[in-house]
Order: structure tokens, then C-alpha cells, then sequence
């Protein structure tokens, strides 16, 4: 297991790796929570150290397309984020959201601390109870390895090209549906583009 380190400039935020389909969809939808500070795409839980991006999409490296949540817990918790997780990805259906197909895409929780795990055990019983989800969850837990950053122009994806296809036909509803949902967890910014809408 990696030794993951939290940001220096502040030893209270802590982090979280989470893997729910393309990273452009969950990285946009992340950004808008309170009390996340950064949200950078990447790679985690394969067998090759810093893949490329075509490599992960080959589907051949057991990599996961994943979103670095560096957080601040005193504003969101871990609970509060695997909540979004669960609400704003198709947590049942093995290596595929949507038309992303492949192992790259899998629902996956990647834990830093045993903590993690136990709360991301917990959450998962709890809303696969709860009739969110017709079917069983397939969602992973394991501990985070071989993670590293995903190429610059992965980066902000949606932020900087909001009109491309991609972003118009699957994010953009995507976000409007989330802002609704969880407009109490909202950042300032994104709930007053959630009302200009």
C-alpha cells in the first residue's frame, strides 16, 4: 500500500481516490462540493507504475480512471462524499458506466487508511440497503496503489471545454441533476450557476 501523504501547506485536509466512470464526469462534480479544495484526475490500482492515458484505456493495465479528492473534513466528510459517489454514478453494473466500457471505468473505492476502508464498507451496506439502487452494488474497496496523475489536458476537463460533445451530452445533465440533488453541499459558485440555469 502506498504511503499517502496529506498536502503540507495544511496537515487537517485529508484525501480521498474514488473511481466512478470517466474521470471528467466525477472531477466536474466533485469540484462543486464545499470543503474540497482540489479534485485532479488519474490512475490507480493497476499493475504498471504511471501509465499513459492510452495505455488505461486499453483496459490491459487494471488501472481505474480515478478523481484525488484533497478535502478539508471539519466542512465535508468522507460519509458526505461517498454519499455524492453513490448518487451521481451507476454503482451496479461491473466495469461500465454508460456507454465507458471496460475495467477502466469500474466503480472503486480506493482507501489511505483503514479508517476509509471501514466507513466505505459501512456506506456501501448501507445504501445498497436502502433501495437507491435496484440491483446489488459491484462497487470495489481496496487500498490504494500504483496511483498517479493523469495527463494535463485530463485536468479540468469540463471547466475548460465545456461545449465539446462529450461535455455537453453527458456531463452537462449530469451536473444539473447533482446541483439539484445535493444543492445544500454546494460551493458558492457552483449554486449560483445552479440558479442562472
Amino acid at each position: 500500500m502506498e504511503n499517502n501523504k496529506t498536502p503540507s501547506t495544511n496537515s487537517q485536509l485529508q484525501e480521498a481516490t474514488l473511481g466512478a466512470g470517466c474521470f471528467w464526469c466525477v472531477e466536474a462534480i466533485f469540484e462543486e462540493v464545499k470543503g474540497i479544495k482540489s479534485v485532479v484526475a488519474g490512475y490507480a490500482g493497476g499493475q504498471k507504475k504511471d501509465p499513459t492515458y492510452r495505455e488505461v484505456s486499453s483496459g490491459t493495465t487494471g488501472h481505474a480512471e480515478v478523481t484525488r479528492i484533497v478535502y478539508d473534513p471539519s466542512v465535508v466528510s468522507f460519509e458526505q462524499l461517498l454519499d455524492v459517489f453513490w448518487h451521481t454514478h451507476n454503482p451496479t453494473t461491473k466495469n461500465r458506466q454508460g456507454a465507458d466500457v471496460g475495467p477502466q471505468y469500474r466503480s472503486v473505492i480506493f482507501y489511505h487508511n483503514e479508517e476509509q476502508k471501514e466507513i466505505a464498507e459501512q456506506s456501501m451496506e448501507k445504501t445498497d440497503q436502502s433501495g437507491l439502487w435496484d440491483d446489488p452494488i459491484v462497487t470495489e474497496i481496496e487500498p490504494l496503489t500504483n496511483y498517479s496523475e493523469a495527463e494535463n489536458y485530463h485536468q479540468n476537463y469540463y471547466a475548460n471545454n465545456p461545449n465539446a460533445g462529450y461535455c455537453t451530452v453527458v456531463i452537462a445533465p449530469k451536473l444539473k441533476k447533482f446541483r439539484k440533488e445535493f444543492s445544500h453541499m454546494l460551493k458558492e459558485s457552483a449554486a449560483k450557476q445552479s440558479e442562472n440555469r
